[in-house]
């Protein structure tokens, strides 16, 4: 029984199935053409089959993770010195502030003892 039928609309785009139908064929030809092996022998082949696509992803992931760590670690860096600059500059604009407020309550003051004698000599 298919599983399609034909004319039925399925979610596979026509790439995806030339795709799937290509590594079906080739499937079947290695299959066809391969001369048939004892179990002991499939084994052994499913295991070196495993044992080097395991040494593919590893050798490919390790230096990837060490990119991402060395990354990681530079990120850290930058993070932490920008806090530094941060507290830096947060500090300076408060002593600003500081600087500034005692200045408009000096000013404030002269100028309210000023009107005061200006007021009193007028």
């Amino acid at each position: 029984m298919p599983l399609f039928k034909r004319g039925e609309p399925t979610d596979l785009d026509e790439s995806t199935e030339s795709a799937v139908e290509a590594e079906i064929r080739e499937f079947v030809r290695r299959d066809v053409a391969a001369p048939r092996q004892s179990p002991e022998d499939d084994s052994e082949v499913v295991a070196n089959g495993i044992s080097t696509l395991l040494e593919r992803v590893a050798g490919s992931s390790v230096p990837e993770i060490d990119g991402l760590t060395s990354e990681l670690h530079n990120l850290r860096e930058l993070l932490r010195s920008e806090g530094v600059r941060v507290q830096r500059e947060i500090t300076e604009y408060a002593r600003l502030s500081q600087s500034a407020m005692q200045s408009t309550k000096i000013i404030s003051e002269s100028l309210a003892k000023s009107k005061n004698e200006n007021a009193r000599a007028g």
